[in-house]
């Protein structure tokens, strides 16, 4: 991999590690709707026009009704989900959990028989369970258990959206198609942010949260993403999807002194193994790269 292979690499994997830490000091002032709103509402602000100057906007309005369905499995859904969870959850625990989503996409692609099961697969998915097992067993009071289920849905929106983007979205420009992803979100928020504005100031902390989140987790993880496949390939690029959990873990006992046992370590290991077992392709097939939808996660 070339210097700057690495560069894209690294910085793409702390940016997607990083916003478990901002959602969970941004959810301490603001409701999830608003903050579902405010980072949606942010990045189609930037990226629509941008997409609309390139001529990308048009084609994505013609194909406006799965750009649809792909913003409330993507987006949506699970962006309110796991901004709530967090008001509960750790930041690392959130992060650790959604790092289930390979499973989910390993399991969908079998179910759509896109890919068979085999062996290596099945052992994959039963040792990211036991990671899951791991961490919800231990470091999950039974109170939390509802919010563990809401990171379940959550991890299986984003595994289920690039599964509509690659079937219905390939030929439309990825620009225009996310930004009017975002702006679809945005609107459909809208009238909650009247019931959910904040009654007081908010803190210098939270409003650095809600710009990070915005303009470099969400607009600038869309910059690299495109340039980190074409600098490494498109199957080297979802490495990245491995380093995002440990970035989460870090900060969150790092900058928010958050809880890490043992049970956590070790479900943190299951769950990486899994995933790295359950989406390599079988052993007697040819390995076949998967179109990648625009970056807009977590």
């Amino acid at each position: 991999m070339t210097r700057r292979g690495w560069l894209l690499f690294v910085a793409l994997g702390i940016i997607w590690g990083l916003p478990y830490l901002l959602i969970r000091v941004s959810v301490r002032e603001i409701s999830p709707e608003l903050l579902v709103f405010i980072r949606t509402g942010g990045a189609a602000l930037v990226l629509a026009p941008v997409a609309a100057a390139r001529g990308e906007l048009r084609p994505a309005l013609e194909r406006w009704r799965p750009i649809l369905l792909y913003s409330v499995v993507e987006l949506a859904v699970p962006w309110l989900l796991l901004f709530s969870a967090e008001k509960r959850l750790s930041s690392s625990v959130s992060g650790l959990l959604i790092a289930t989503v390979p499973l989910f996409a390993a399991m969908l692609a079998w179910m759509s028989r896109s890919e068979r099961v085999d062996a290596q697969g099945l052992v994959g998915l039963g040792v990211g369970i036991a990671g899951v097992a791991a961490i919800v067993g231990f470091d999950v009071r039974s109170s939390g258990l509802l919010d563990v289920f809401a990171l379940f849905v959550t991890a299986f929106g984003y595994a289920l959206g690039p599964w509509i983007f690659a079937r219905h979205l390939a030929r439309v420009p990825p620009l225009g198609a996310v930004a009017l992803s975002f702006a679809l979100c945005a609107v459909a928020y809208l009238p909650s942010t009247w019931f959910s504005l904040p009654h007081r100031a908010l803190s210098a902390s939270v409003v650095e949260s809600l710009v990070t989140l915005t303009l470099v987790c969400t607009v600038g993880a869309f910059l690299i993403f495109p340039a980190l496949i074409a600098e490494i390939g498109a199957m080297r690029a979802t490495l990245v999807t491995y380093v995002n959990p440990a970035v989460a873990v870090l900060l969150g006992v790092g900058a928010l002194q958050e809880h890490f046992g043992v049970a956590t370590g070790i479900g943190f290991v299951l769950i990486l193994a899994g995933c790295i077992l359950a989406s390599r392709p079988a052993r007697d097939r040819q390995a076949v790269p998967r179109p990648l939808p625009p970056a807009t996660e977590p």
